[in-house]
C-alpha cells in the first residue's frame, strides 16, 4: 500500500484541543515511510495540506524555485507551514491560525491525495465538492478519464 502513497476519504473529529487521529490506513503509509512528523500549511481552495517529511521538502523545494513574482503564494505555502509530530495516540495537533484558515469545526474531512493529505471542514469539502461538480469538466480529465 506505501507505494500507492495517501488514497480515500475519512471522516473524522477534531476535539476541543484542535487534535485530529489520523487514519489507519494513511498512518500504515506513514509508518512505511518511517514518517512520525508531518509538515501542515495552508492549500488556495481553503483547506490544509498534510505532508510527510520527504514530500514536504520536495515541495518546498518546488515553491522556493518559483520566480519573485509568486512571492505571495511563497508565503501561503512556507510562511504557514507548521511542523507537528503525532503523539501515542496518532493524533496531530492543528496549529490555532490553521484551523481558522481552513474554518475547521468538530467535523473534519481528510482525503488521501497520493503524497500528502488535505484536510477539509466537513460542510466547506462537500461544498466545494458540488461547486467542482457543476462546472464543466476540463477537457484534459475528460480526455484522462472517458
Amino acid at each position: 500500500m506505501a507505494n500507492l502513497g495517501f488514497q480515500g476519504p475519512a471522516d473524522l473529529t477534531l476535539d476541543v484541543k484542535g487534535r485530529v487521529a489520523m487514519p489507519a490506513r494513511h498512518r500504515e503509509v506513514l509508518s512505511a515511510m518511517g514518517a512520525t512528523k508531518l509538515t501542515i500549511t495552508k492549500h488556495p481552495d481553503g483547506c490544509l495540506l498534510v505532508f510527510p517529511p520527504a514530500a514536504w521538502e520536495d515541495f518546498a523545494a518546488r515553491v522556493m524555485a518559483l520566480p519573485m513574482e509568486s512571492i505571495g503564494w511563497r508565503r501561503l505555502f512556507l510562511g504557514n507551514a507548521t511542523e507537528v509530530e503525532l503523539d501515542g495516540s496518532s493524533r496531530m495537533l492543528i496549529a490555532p491560525a490553521l484551523k481558522e484558515y481552513a474554518d475547521l469545526s468538530r467535523d473534519v474531512y481528510m482525503l488521501g491525495m497520493g503524497s500528502c493529505l488535505e484536510l477539509w471542514d466537513k460542510r466547506r469539502y462537500l461544498d466545494q465538492e458540488t461547486t467542482v461538480r457543476s462546472t464543466p469538466m476540463p477537457e484534459s480529465v475528460r480526455n484522462f478519464i472517458l
